[in-house]
């Protein structure tokens, strides 16, 4: 009978001191509050273990609403003030917002020219972004059709396009000159290969979702978010003896 392999898994830097240390993080998200919920515990680590975070920001927000008469500028406004306080509070030092519309993301070649010029722009060691695929055994939420359209153009992005000065060659005119990335952590709900101990940012992480008062605090739909976030965290920091974690794909560029 053949021996059982024992799966060794991936700890963080706060538990035995050997994951790699960044200096430039890049997090490429769908949606105003997408990175708080996906990875706000591991960004506040990050940032207070001295990397330079920077947010991007594909979508307006324009459909993170529940009243059709309420104008999209008024929404957009107000969930950029939201997302900029947010990140405030986790240490991030710059948003970017691209200004597509919510729900219209497809990833094409615009979508990944735009994201390329950001990964050039601010030369990440590190990528933080969305799944580029369903997760079946995750809330439907977490496979917005954004999220999956930003994930595959990111991941495009920084394979090959990034590092490749033959791509998108207009973009060397305005001097933005081909960079590699060492890797990308997809945030993987409760089944990654890698675990990050948010037990001391847990809090911060919290903090910075309350921002979003528009997407949390709807009338008539205010849920205790706070119970959800701390239960899903508990429950995957229990297969590394965290009190909380966030579970991650890295993938090694």
């Amino acid at each position: 009978m053949a021996k059982k392999k024992k799966v060794t898994r991936a700890r963080s830097a706060s538990s035995n001191g050997k994951a790699p240390k960044f200096d430039r993080v890049l997090v490429v998200s769908a949606h105003p509050d997408d990175p708080e919920f996906g990875s706000g515990g591991a960004v506040a680590k990050l940032a207070k273990d001295g990397a330079k975070v920077t947010y991007v920001i594909v979508t307006d927000g324009s459909q993170g609403g529940e009243d059709p008469r309420q104008k999209d500028s008024e929404l957009v406004a107000i969930r950029e003030k939201e997302q900029r306080a947010a990140a405030k509070v986790l240490g991030v030092k710059k948003v970017e917002f691209l200004g597509y519309k919510d729900g219209h993301l497809a990833p094409n070649l615009k979508l990944r020219h735009d994201i390329v010029r950001m990964i050039r722009k601010y030369k990440p060691d590190l990528v933080i972004t969305h799944l580029p695929g369903r997760a079946i055994d995750a809330p439907m939420g977490a496979s917005h059709p954004d999220h999956l359209a930003v994930g595959e153009a990111t991941m495009a992005a920084v394979y090959p396009d990034s590092r490749n000065p033959r791509a998108f060659r207009s973009l060397l005119k305005e001097g933005f000159e081909p960079h590699i990335v060492k890797e990308v952590w997809i945030p993987y709900w409760t089944s990654g290969d890698y675990l990050v101990d948010i037990t001391p940012t847990l809090d911060l992480k919290l903090e910075a979702i309350k921002k979003h008062k528009s997407q949390v605090a709807k009338p008539g739909l205010e849920w205790d978010f706070e119970k959800w976030i701390r239960k899903r965290h508990r429950e995957v920091g229990k297969k590394n003896g965290y009190g909380y974690a966030e579970s991650f794909k890295r993938i090694k560029v």
